[in-house]
């Protein structure tokens, strides 16, 4: 049957609402002879209540809650309890005040407050980002309010203004000119050891960052209304972003959604000071813009420490033009793959006679090549199919390199391709289970596979990755990822989405992982009721990624096999997770 939510009412037939949104469906007769329970998600109490009772605060499934119409002169500070409510509406009571406990219900949609006695609103409401529907009217507001509200797009704007300026958080500090936090301050991630360098053969020690900065354009209030306003300013961010990378101080640092006028402007002569070398190619679409639209396209970036590495040659991977090179017989290459202009970069690194330790005969006369490649594949999860094409696209195209490399060197200088080290590190928008990983890590991926979605790239792909396996798409790289779910939990922390999408893959035949930079601390963000980043304290939506990694000379013994001791990991994990990182000193 259908009938109104749930009441407390003096005079039912008085407070009957007919409003449609205030309707619940109610389970049948026979349905509730089945044995079903009923589910009511929304509670109505009219009639000129004065005070709540304390179980009310008890129904934490509630969505719903219409307070109107009564004759409260407080809202209790446990409403903060209520989680899951989407409507709120006190409308039409005594109000003068209201708990800062309203700020914990970040799910609310509406909230309405007309015709209360409400002078002020606590700061605490600007947290409430996903509010389309307030309601003030009928207050005797002061004008810092009103003024904001009843501008064209009011809620917004208030509701910015009032988290900007939520001094609970943090403040400005009009002396210094800084932002003074009351957060506690982020604690230092752990350095998690994982093996001791092998002092029997030559290698060479380096350290890697993989960082998604979540370029300026991206970072809007609509996608990140948890995140005041400023602390998405770039001015702010980028600053923050840069000491993040300084304080790790990788040897090899491998940046996505970096914005053309940024790394030529910022970070290259930023990094230039402190002894890197940089590369860097925007998305394809910045080829069809004018000079000045492309500063604003966002695209990959690869820095090197000069002092332990020099560049042989760069490459670019533009996907869109590999999906149309390769599209004979798959539309669908041509209207889902091809139209997606996410790239991949590649820098051909020769490691430095500095750099080993120690420095042999064969270091001195064997080149040793390493190919470092930085990618960020399509974000849409609808387009599974997509990322696991580009994937594959970019696995071919290195080895393309790698084979073009070895015709070029100078006489005397050629290398073996089987002998040159990848390190593969990126955004690929994909999880753990996902077939772009399957890929990566274990070499192969059925033709099958249901990321594929049934659409007809097979013929086109076989022409692509030829392979001896009918049923198969394989590539001869043997790769293995730092980073597992038993370390990191997640590499992208938003609102809507946590999990791990951020990768560092290396050569498991000929490096060896020493350590890698730990979680941020769960305790931290769940204290401090970090919903999603940026955060004022976190200046990308992405946590970077950091490993130590020894990279064995070819004229040296092949290691067993590169990968990572989980179990040995785990109880490291446990033993040192208050230890902090000491730059410098990770060995």
């Amino acid at each position: 049957m259908r009938g109104n939510s749930y009441k407390m009412s003096r005079n039912k037939d008085k407070y009957e609402n007919n409003n449609t949104r205030r309707q619940q469906i109610f389970l049948s007769a026979d349905e509730l002879a089945s044995g079903r329970k009923p589910v009511w998600h929304g509670v109505e109490i009219t009639g000129n209540v004065r005070n709540l009772s304390p179980s009310l605060w008890n129904f934490t499934h509630l969505t719903a809650l219409y307070l109107n119409d009564n004759n409260l002169s407080r809202l209790p500070s446990d409403i903060g309890l209520l989680t899951n409510l989407r409507t709120l509406d006190v409308s039409s009571n005594k109000l003068r005040s209201l708990p800062a406990e309203l700020g914990e219900l970040i799910q609310l949609r509406e909230l309405l407050l007309n015709n209360n006695y409400l002078r002020a609103l606590p700061y605490e409401i600007g947290k409430l980002f996903h509010l389309n529907i307030l309601g003030l009217h009928g207050n005797p507001l002061g004008k810092e309010f009103l003024s904001i509200y009843n501008e064209p797009n009011g809620t917004q704007r208030l509701l910015t203004f009032m988290l900007d300026n939520l001094s609970a958080l943090y403040s400005w500090d009009y002396e210094k000119q800084a932002v003074r936090f009351a957060v506690t301050p982020l604690p230092q991630r752990p350095w998690i050891p994982l093996a001791r360098p092998n002092k029997s053969r030559p290698s060479c020690i380096f350290t890697v960052m993989c960082y998604n900065v979540l370029c300026d354009k991206y970072a809007t209030r609509q996608m990140y209304g948890y995140c005041p306003s400023w602390a998405l300013g770039w001015e702010y961010r980028k600053k923050a972003i840069l000491d993040e990378i300084r304080h790790y101080s990788a040897d090899i640092i491998s940046l996505q959604e970096i914005e053309t006028d940024q790394f030529y402007n910022f970070f290259k002569p930023e990094l230039k000071n402190d002894g890197y070398e940089g590369i860097f190619s925007p998305k394809s679409r910045a080829k069809t813009m004018s000079e000045q639209e492309r500063k604003y396209v966002d695209g990959c970036a690869i820095f090197f420490r000069s002092s332990k590495f020099s560049l042989i040659k760069e490459h670019l991977v533009e996907f869109n033009q590999l999906a149309m090179a390769n599209a004979e017989g798959s539309d669908n290459m041509l209207n889902r793959v091809m139209p997606k202009d996410n790239i991949g970069l590649a820098a051909l690194l020769k490691v430095k006679e500095s750099a080993w330790d120690p420095v042999t005969p064969e270091v001195t006369q064997i080149a040793q090549p390493i190919l470092v490649c930085t990618a960020h594949i399509h974000w849409d999860p609808e387009f599974c199919d997509v990322k696991l094409i580009q994937t594959m696209m970019l696995s071919n195209e290195l080895k393309t390199i790698l084979d073009e490399a070895s015709h070029s060197f100078r006489p005397g200088h050629k290398f073996d391709t089987n002998s040159v080290q990848l390190l593969l590190c990126g955004d690929f928008n994909s999880l753990p289970d996902s077939g772009v990983i399957e890929f990566l890590g274990s070499g192969r991926v059925s033709m099958d596979h249901q990321d594929f979605k049934e659409l007809g790239y097979k013929s086109c792909l076989q022409r692509l990755l030829p392979s001896e396996n009918s049923n198969e798409f394989t590539h001869s790289f043997k790769l293995a990822s730092a980073y597992s779910e038993d370390i990191m939990p997640y590499t992208n922390y938003t609102f809507d989405f946590k999990g791990i999408i951020d990768y560092i893959f290396y050569t498991k035949t000929g490096m060896v992982p020493l350590g890698l930079l730990g979680p941020i601390s769960a305790e931290w963000l769940r204290e401090n009721k970090v919903v999603g980043c940026p955060h004022p304290h976190i200046p990308s939506d992405h946590f970077p990624l950091l490993v130590e990694l020894e990279l064995m000379h070819t004229a040296s013994a092949q290691p067993p096999n590169g990968l990572i001791n989980r179990r040995y990991t785990q109880t490291t994990t446990n033993r040192i997770n208050h230890t902090q990182i000491d730059k410098g000193h990770r060995t």
